[in-house]
């Protein structure tokens, strides 16, 4: 991967406690929207779970992320073998937006654009509540959104938890330790 691609493809912040991350998905739209509303291909990349593709409606999202690859690496401390989640969607513009909320007070928006044969996936975390969960969170986007492309392109998949560990000492040193951030 070329330099300048590869810098590309870190999540970066864009105002304080926000991280936005993008990637180039194959087209059309309508398969990339599917890849992250529909439970059995979002499980592959991020978290099983059902949606109702409405404002209001209820997002269930369950991740194991053991089983995301095939390859046998040790769970890194402090991580469950599932974690759940239930959210609420806030905003969607099928095929282009969705936007749900996150824990407490957090909120993840994908966006969705047409690009040629290809579609951007732009990936907005916001409200996060401290430095320390914008390093995880941007680690934890950057591995998912990587096995996310691998999936959709039909190329095998990096192993998960390698990967978001190395991301995640990586985020550490990337990251500004700013005033204002926890």
């Amino acid at each position: 991967m070329p330099e300048a691609e590869i810098l590309s493809s870190y999540a970066v912040p864009t105002e304080p406690m926000t991280v936005r991350i993008e990637r180039m998905l194959p087209g059309p739209i309508e398969r990339a929207w599917a890849w992250l509303t529909e439970s059995d291909l979002r499980r592959r990349w991020l978290a099983a779970g059902e949606m109702d593709l409405r404002v209001g409606g209820r997002v269930d999202l369950i991740w194991r992320n053991d089983e995301l690859t095939d390859h046998q690496e040790t769970r890194p401390e402090g991580f469950d073998e599932e974690h759940r989640m239930q959210n609420v969607i806030t905003r969607i513009d099928a095929p282009r937006l969705l936007a749900f909320g996150w824990g407490e007070s957090a909120e993840v928006t994908f966006e969705l654009e047409p690009a040629g044969d290809e579609v951007r996936l732009t990936l907005t975390h916001r409200r996060l509540p401290s430095r320390a969960m914008m390093v995880m969170v941007g680690a934890g986007w950057h591995a998912h959104l990587d096995l996310l492309v691998a999936g959709a392109k039909g190329e095998a998949l990096p192993p998960f938890w390698s990967h978001w560990l190395k991301l995640r000492a990586e985020y550490e040193a990337r990251l500004p330790h700013e005033s204002g951030m926890r």
